[in-house]
């Protein structure tokens, strides 16, 4: 039998995450999503922890988790507020590509800069497998280099970020890693938009490019070692992703429990009504069901056991993500649509979160993609 008990330092750093985000991320919820971004003593407090280097690399000055404690830990920051902790500048998802390589000569001065006391932002800008981000072209301009053109769909990060990890396939179908660091002459423009409802302290923005010049030292990977290494990370990527939406699941689960079980009517509470509690319960398992799944993908990325159904994780996790919040919403009745109350928030950012890292239909294309491309074997 598989046991996901934590250790006692696990479970210390987990409790220290979740009384943080119960007294310090929560309360200032609201005021980050009205300003657009996460407030500076809050991301001053989260770094002092240590929340803001959990995937960073030890030499680095990162604590280089394992992924079955750092998927424990985000879920309780995300309890808090899952706009805030998308919103938090730094590495971001490009944590788990670092983790790699972390003594590439590209990323000596990225490493320099963190190492000072902030981690500069970094935006991702990836497809799966190496595809072209969509609205994205890159050509080769000759040997000397690459040129990126189009606008791209909304990134987390890219309003601010200071560097841009991209990846991409050239005009002769090689696939690339690319490093573009604004100080080095780099220039992209972040077109910020009403394109999507939540997650409004994260930094979403477009990424456009105007006959971007990319020399060839600016190549990360390339090629079949690119693959592998963006492989590699995007299963990191998409499990703790899934980790940071069990969070937001598990407090809309806690916050409309108690609020039925206050809430009286015909003279008793709402929530011992069959409606109310049979609904409850659904969120109640599909919570604690997905979190199960999460724990057995970190687990199994962990023990490197080979192919770990990342993509089909975290596509049938933000199924139960948009039940669990829609279902809050309408529990509270017309109080679920009330800025008063976090539900509405809640219930709009697991909309954008699903449209920033991907449906479940095209999660599930890209299972099924891996599957008939390296041949391996369906697991029952």
């Amino acid at each position: 039998m598989v046991s996901f008990q934590p250790t006692e330092d696990e479970q210390a750093f987990v409790d220290l995450a979740r009384d943080f985000a119960k007294e310090r991320i929560r309360p200032l919820a609201r005021e980050c999503e009205q300003e657009g971004r996460v407030h500076p003593e809050l991301v001053k407090k989260i770094e002092e922890v240590g929340f803001a280097s959990l995937e960073l690399p030890e030499s680095w000055g990162g604590l280089e988790m394992p992924l079955i404690s750092q998927v424990q830990i985000l879920e309780a920051l995300s309890s808090g507020d899952l706009g805030v902790v998308q919103g938090l500048p730094g590495a971001g998802d490009a944590a788990s590509l670092f983790r790699f390589i972390p003594d590439h000569p590209l990323l000596a001065s990225y490493k320099e800069a963190g190492q000072k006391g902030t981690w500069p932002t970094v935006a991702f800008l990836h497809a799966a497998e190496g595809e072209i981000p969509q609205g994205v072209t890159i050509t080769s301009a000759d040997e000397t280099g690459y040129v990126l053109n189009g606008t791209s769909q909304p990134v987390r990060l890219a309003a601010f970020a200071d560097y841009l990890l991209v990846s991409a396939v050239d005009s002769q179908g090689e696939t690339l890693l690319l490093w573009l660091d604004r100080q080095k002459g780099n220039r992209w423009q972040a077109e910020a938009g009403d394109y999507r409802l939540g997650l409004l302290a994260s930094g979403c923005a477009r990424i456009r490019f105007d006959e971007e010049k990319i020399s060839s030292d600016q190549v990360l990977a390339k090629g079949d070692e690119a693959k592998d290494l963006l492989a590699k990370a995007l299963r990191r990527i998409q499990v703790l992703e899934a980790s940071k939406e069990i969070g937001l699941m598990d407090a809309a689960v806690s916050y409309v429990t108690e609020y039925t079980a206050q809430r009286k009517a015909f003279g008793q509470e709402i929530a011992k009504f069959q409606g109310v509690s049979f609904t409850l319960a659904g969120m109640a398992i599909e919570t604690q069901a997905m979190r199960h799944l999460v724990l057995r993908a970190a687990a199994d990325i962990d023990g490197d056991k080979g192919e770990v159904a990342a993509s089909s994780t975290l596509g049938r996790v933000h199924r139960a993500l948009r039940f669990v919040s829609d279902s809050g919403v309408q529990l509270l009745g017309g109080h679920g649509y009330v800025q008063e109350f976090p539900v509405e928030k809640w219930m709009r950012d697991a909309e954008a979160q699903t449209l920033l890292y991907g449906r479940e239909g095209e999660l599930l294309i890209q299972r099924g993609e891996q599957l008939l491309d390296r041949k391996v074997p369906i697991e029952v």
